[in-house]
């Protein structure tokens, strides 16, 4: 009975670690790094080098950040964007050192390998670090290209998930004359094609045939650029309604896919709010709000609501994502008008939205109708996927609430056998 009990416990102690594990493991460096303002220069290149995305992907890494001084002495020089980056991979090391493993450093010293080291963008070991275990308490930081001289030093723990994340802060950027050599960039990217070849040839073929419009997605490319581009069946569906738009607003409508400054996607993520769109120009705004939706991104209108389904390109300047549907401003479109919810059946429990009191509005004429799409599908999606959330959060926290208490009947069991 006794060896019954314990293996009952011990079963379900392991179905409950195997629900929760996953999240123990789950780390995001830009909000642990956001609770510390002395590093926001060393964060902020973190997610425009897209370093934050590789970090977050990881699961035993060190981070080495600098303060906002150390950075400042870097970025002083002028370094490209590119350069930056490669300086920034030679700062996170492919394995977990905490303060105490730092201090207990076998024979003293360790070499470490780094994210600059596994792009392969390191000729040969330039891209390990020596660690060394010096005497009087401290721990020294030298690349490998830098003969052997240590100059940079550990200078606190700042977050330790063990033997997954560890950042620590080190006196000054790591010196390497590799890392900071010039790096090229990318080389020129046409928009248009790369839109075409990946499931955007109508909006992209669209583009093109718009002088004004193609001209400014043009023009905003080299200093930052983030497209949203409509499926082939989305922008088809959409096409008699644009071909009854005036000319300016087909460029308008073009213009509004685009946002003049480069959001990757997990600055998307972490950016929730209103954004201005390349069509915006003061009197008329032209922005969307873009909103989380689980693991989802979605950008919302006051008329339609689209989500982001994939990325074409993510390099800086410039980023290009799918979308299921067409962006439809409030400024050419009506919005969505709300309509007085039905009475709630007897066995529904929920909290219905109560009945507008307000008399409906006037009817649309045909011709505004012919610019207003209809919102069933929206409605029916985002329903469907709040029901879901609902379903799955519900479903976790009620796995949650029995495997504890069968753990707490058990071991009271138990506790009166022995």
């Amino acid at each position: 009975m006794q060896l019954r009990s314990v293996t009952t416990v011990t079963l379900l102690s392991i179905s409950l670690l195997f629900i929760f594990t996953p999240n123990a493991h789950a780390h995001n460096i830009t909000r642990l790094l956001a609770d510390h303002p002395e590093f926001s220069t060393f964060n902020h290149y973190l997610s425009l080098t897209h370093l934050a995305g590789e970090i977050n992907s990881r699961t035993t890494i060190t981070v080495c950040a600098v303060d906002n001084a150390a950075m400042s002495d870097l970025l002083s020089t002028h370094p490209s964007i590119y350069t930056v980056k490669n300086i920034l991979s030679l700062h996170v090391l492919l394995d977990y050192f905490g303060a105490k493993k730092l201090h207990q450093i076998t024979n003293g010293t360790a070499l470490a390998a780094t994210m600059f080291q596994a792009t392969g963008s390191a000729p040969g070991s330039s891209g390990f670090v020596n660690i060394t275990d010096l005497k009087g308490g401290k721990v020294g930081f030298s690349p490998e290209d830098n003969n052997n001289q240590i100059n940079t030093y550990f200078v606190k723990s700042v977050k330790e998930i063990p033997y997954n994340l560890s950042v620590i802060q080190i006196s000054k950027v790591l010196p390497s004359d590799v890392a900071a050599a010039p790096a090229p960039g990318p080389a020129e990217t046409n928009i248009t094609a790369v839109m075409s070849a990946h499931g955007c040839k109508v909006f992209a073929d669209t583009l093109i045939a718009d002088v004004d419009a193609e001209k400014t997605f043009e023009s905003n490319a080299e200093g930052g650029l983030t497209v949203f581009c409509p499926g082939d069946d989305a922008f088809k569906a959409f096409l008699p309604k644009y071909k009854n738009l005036t000319a300016a607003r087909k460029t308008a409508l073009l213009e509004y896919h685009g946002v003049p400054v480069y959001q990757s996607l997990a600055m998307l993520k972490s950016n929730n709010g209103d954004m201005n769109t390349l069509a915006t120009d003061g009197a008329s705004k032209f922005d969307f709000t873009v909103q989380n939706d689980g693991m989802d991104v979605t950008l919302k209108t006051k008329v339609v609501t689209a989500k982001i389904t994939g990325t074409l390109i993510d390099e800086q300047p410039i980023a290009i994502y799918t979308i299921d549907k067409v962006l439809l401003p409030k400024e050419l479109f009506k919005a969505q008008a709300e309509t007085p919810a039905p009475a709630p059946a007897p066995d529904v429990t929920a909290d219905s939205p109560k009945p507008s009191t307000k008399k409906s509005k006037k009817a649309p004429s045909p011709s505004d109708e012919a610019d207003t799409p209809s919102p069933a599908d929206d409605a029916a999606d985002q329903v469907a996927d709040q029901n879901a959330a609902v379903r799955f959060d519900g479903a976790r926290f009620g796995s949650l609430i029995v495997c504890v208490w069968w753990i707490v009947k058990t071991m009271l069991e138990f506790s009166r056998l022995v």
